[in-house]
C-alpha cells in the first residue's frame, strides 16, 4: 500500500502539515510509521480526503456536465491584449492556464481575487508517476 510522510501529504492535498497532523489527531485519516520510523498516512485514505475536499468547494450548481475535470479556485492572473486573454487560476496546488477570448474574460468579470471554476475536457491526459514498473 501506498503511504507518503505528512509533509508529502499535504503538498500533495494543497495544505499544511498542521492540518494533516490535526486530521490524523481528528481521526480522519489514520497514520502508521515507516521503516525509519516516520508518521506516514495511507495513500488510498488521502485520496478520500483529496476527493471529500473538492467535493465540498465544488460550485453546486443544478446543471449536469459531461466534463468531469472541474477545478475551482481563485483568479490569480488575467491578462488581456486585443482580442485574447490569459487567465490563470490556483486550485490548491493546481495553476490552470486558460486562453479566451478578451470578450469572454469580459463577460465573466474575471479579476484577481474572484473564484471561478475551471472545466477542462480533454481527448487525451497523460499520468506520470515517479515509480517504476513492480516486480
Amino acid at each position: 500500500m501506498t503511504q507518503y510522510r505528512i509533509s508529502e501529504a499535504a503538498a500533495l492535498v494543497g495544505v499544511s502539515d498542521d492540518t494533516v497532523r490535526r486530521w490524523v489527531r481528528d481521526g480522519v485519516l489514520t497514520a502508521g510509521r515507516d521503516d525509519s520510523g516516520r508518521q506516514v498516512v495511507p495513500g488510498d485514505e488521502l485520496a478520500a480526503r483529496a476527493v471529500a475536499i473538492a467535493t465540498a468547494a465544488d460550485d453546486h450548481s443544478p446543471m449536469r456536465r459531461s466534463a468531469r475535470n472541474r477545478f475551482v479556485g481563485l483568479v490569480t492572473r488575467v491578462e488581456i491584449d486585443g482580442l485574447m486573454a490569459q487567465v490563470e487560476l490556483q486550485s490548491g496546488p493546481h495553476r490552470v492556464v486558460s486562453l479566451m477570448s478578451a470578450e469572454a474574460a469580459r463577460d465573466l468579470n474575471l479579476e484577481v481575487g474572484s473564484r471561478a471554476v475551471a472545466v477542462v475536457k480533454a481527448t487525451m491526459v497523460v499520468v506520470e508517476t515517479g515509480e517504476g514498473p513492480r516486480a
